[in-house]
């Protein structure tokens, strides 16, 4: 697949096309935005005046866009991706969106003969401009390898999370956990401000500890996520400790929105009898509020 229609030449999109120009793919380009278009012709790709245009010929559609509505329109509006491609080719959206608005237009495409990955990215747009983003693909796994040289031109980790819409779901949890550690990371460096305490400091200790290391990069993969559940550190002393931050909030009027929650989640355990299991149990207990079957060593059964 070397003739590839790019749609959407922002931030992420306008450094991914001009990898797979700089790669050897004949890349033909459309945006809203002229300058965005002609920032590709300088990078050897080939710039045109609409979906249509850049759709004529390609083997592959790569589409990245700001919202679901952007998507839904260039897909499949008046003069959209759809109207302009034929049975067989291959379509990778990889703007971040609605799992449901992606499912809704891979199930358009199908009926049409056009296969679809949602495939969004992950990282930044230095990357992008490097060559090493990060590819979460969902669909079929004939198509997954074969736009595989496709990604290879602007990505260096390049994954296959299952059927079509596994991608962009993965996509949304990624983006999740980085917003609400944004709003967490805040609320410390708040407390920790208000508390007196120099804020070079602070961060030093932070990032020198798991706090700032990051439970996914520490505890979750060697101690819930490998089956063990003997306490490093029990879920009954992490009450107590989050009840301690809450409480100091409270006596320096810093509100902790994450802290109160995460207080309410902790207190379940004991009547759930996971009171003494390594504090990383909190998934079990996420797991049974959300109704799935949580079966894990020394863990619960719905």
């Amino acid at each position: 697949m070397k003739t590839v229609a790019f749609i959407g030449l922002g931030t992420m999109g306008g450094p991914m096309a001009a990898r797979l120009a700089a790669n050897g793919f004949d890349v033909r380009g459309y945006d809203l935005d002229d300058r965005k278009v002609e920032a590709l012709v300088a990078a050897h790709g080939t710039g045109c005046t609409s979906i249509g245009d850049a759709c004529r010929g390609a083997e592959c559609v790569v589409t990245i866009l700001p919202r679901d509505e952007h998507v839904r329109s260039a897909m499949l509006g008046e003069g959209g991706v759809l109207e302009n491609i034929g049975p067989g080719v291959l379509v990778l959206e990889m703007s971040t969106i609605s799992p449901s608005t992606s499912l809704e237009i891979a199930a358009r495409l199908s009926e049409r003969g056009v296969r679809m990955l949602d495939a969004p990215v992950g990282r930044t747009p230095q990357d992008a401009r490097d060559g090493r983003l990060l590819v979460m693909a969902g669909g079929a796994p004939d198509d997954f390898a074969a736009a595989h040289e496709v990604f290879s031109a602007f990505a260096d980790k390049i994954l296959h999370m299952g059927p079509q819409g596994c991608g962009i779901r993965m996509k949304v949890a990624n983006n999740y956990m980085s917003m609400v550690t944004m709003v967490l990371t805040a609320e410390t460096l708040a407390l920790t401000g208000k508390a007196g305490i120099d804020e070079k400091l602070a961060v030093e200790v932070l990032q020198n500890t798991v706090a700032g290391k990051g439970q996914i990069n520490t505890n979750f993969p060697r101690k819930v996520l490998a089956g063990d559940l003997t306490p490093d550190f029990p879920l009954a002393l992490g009450h107590k400790d989050i009840s301690l931050g809450v409480r100091l909030g409270e006596e320096l009027k810093v509100p902790l929105f994450l802290g109160a929650s995460a207080r309410e989640l902790f207190g379940l355990a004991p009547a759930m009898g996971l009171a003494e299991l390594d504090c990383t149990a909190m998934l079990l207990i996420l797991e049974k509020l959300s109704g799935m079957d949580a079966v894990r060593e020394g863990g619960l059964k719905s």
